[in-house]
């Protein structure tokens, strides 16, 4: 597209020259009720506003029942416009049928933005549609480029394809979308194989990982760490607990429940579950009936900042998923220093390339209590752990991302 369109419209953001426009569509970014939610989407996109020519415009479509109460009366209070990470912000809200509207929420959300899309491509001209995440995003996407006149790109990150993916209805937007779109991006090789295996063309999806913040995620001094953690989070911590810690939402694909079955073949082995999801009170009630409740800990969900500590202190991070993409909690402990027990799903094997990164265990409860011993029985410097994941940056993450772009339009 001819960047003459941009009126006096080149205009430097962060001294980034802007001659490319992309309006991205994304279910998953912060708000001011779900502050962590989607925060990846919008580290990457803030990295391609900054750092490259093309300035992204976001559209955080979100979902209110026809009567919002309960834990829907805070997310339809978030539904405002703003600017955030340093990018443009526009909430519409659209119409949800919590469980069982899935069917129907890509042409809800596409019926809800068009006429917001348009009246922005009216005032700037866009030369691409992006969405963020595979499903309902992507089929959404779809019909706005389609209303447009442009062309888009979708991005798969793991759960989005392997759940949609396993129900009719849900396969077929999914294998749709990926034919009418200009590109596709997975996060890693393993879903871009699953996605081949669905029936997409494997030469179409290309591998964007994720990113990183360094500055953050890094390890930290130990010591007095541990007592540091004790005290902020009330836990009774001993110089010879093993430290054990669980990032990612209380669901049982991540199999947190393993994780404290486990527990039981680690005798001094102390579980932080960082994290909130439906399981919350079954993992509770799992715990007692363990015996280890006193041993098991819930964090909730907590901002970014409050993770390094948590990190650099436990002596291995474990997450037996069933299915993934490329979980970022892996990156970010490893940056902190801090191996993994982890299983053979998605991307891991694309990051557990050294034995300084920690184990992939089998997923049953004796396989993760090997795990754990395996990786807490060898203490690893933090410095090699870390450089296990140097290569990730949100300035890479970005760079790449920009690049994928231009070879769209």
């Amino acid at each position: 597209m001819d960047s003459s369109r941009r009126d006096a419209g080149s205009q430097a953001v962060s001294g980034s020259i802007k001659t490319r426009r992309v309006l991205s569509l994304s279910t998953l970014f912060p708000n001011a009720a779900q502050p962590r939610f989607g925060i990846f989407v919008a580290k990457s996109l803030e990295a391609l506003q900054r750092d490259t020519h093309w300035e992204a415009v976001v559209v955080n479509p979100i979902g209110v029942p026809p009567i919002a109460f309960g834990r829907y009366k805070p997310i339809a209070q978030a539904a405002q416009d703003g600017r955030d990470f340093g990018l443009a912000v526009h909430r519409p809200t659209f119409r949800l049928i919590p469980r069982v509207g899935g069917r129907l929420n890509p042409g809800v959300i596409a019926r809800s933005v068009i006429p917001l899309a348009r009246r922005l491509h009216a005032e700037q001209p866009f030369d691409l549609v992006d969405a963020q995440f595979f499903y309902p995003d992507g089929p959404a996407a779809m019909q706005v480029a389609k209303a447009l006149g442009l062309p888009f790109s979708v991005k798969a990150r793991g759960a989005d394809v392997h759940y949609w993916g396993a129900r009719n209805y849900g396969r077929a937007a999914l294998l749709e979308t990926a034919q009418q779109a200009g590109g596709v991006l997975a996060v890693c090789e393993a879903l871009a194989d699953d996605m081949a295996t669905l029936g997409m063309e494997r030469s179409k999806v290309t591998v964007h990982y994720t990113g990183l913040d360094h500055d953050l995620f890094r390890p930290l001094d130990h010591v007095g760490l541990r007592g540091r953690v004790a005290s902020s989070f009330d836990i009774p911590i001993a110089r010879s607990d093993t430290l054990l810690l669980t990032v990612g939402a209380l669901i049982e694909r991540k199999g947190q429940a393993l994780v404290i079955k486990a527990m039981g073949g680690v005798p001094n082995a102390r579980l932080l579950l960082v994290g909130r999801g439906d399981d919350r009170a079954s993992l509770a009630k799992l715990a007692r009936e363990c015996g280890v409740a006193d041993r098991v800990h819930f964090l909730g969900s907590l901002d970014p900042t409050s993770l390094p500590p948590l990190y650099s202190a436990a002596d291995a991070m474990v997450l037996p998923s069933a299915s993934e993409g490329l979980a970022n909690a892996w990156i970010e402990s490893l940056a902190c220093g801090t191996p993994l027990v982890i299983t053979d799903a998605g991307g891991a094997r694309e990051v557990m390339r050294s034995a300084d990164a920690g184990v992939i265990a089998t997923r049953s409860v004796r396989g993760i209590a090997e795990g754990i011993r395996q990786v807490t029985g060898r203490p690893r410097p933090t410095a090699d752990v870390a450089r296990t994941v140097a290569a990730f940056s949100w300035e890479a993450n970005g760079a790449s991302l920009a690049a994928y772009y231009d070879s769209l339009v």
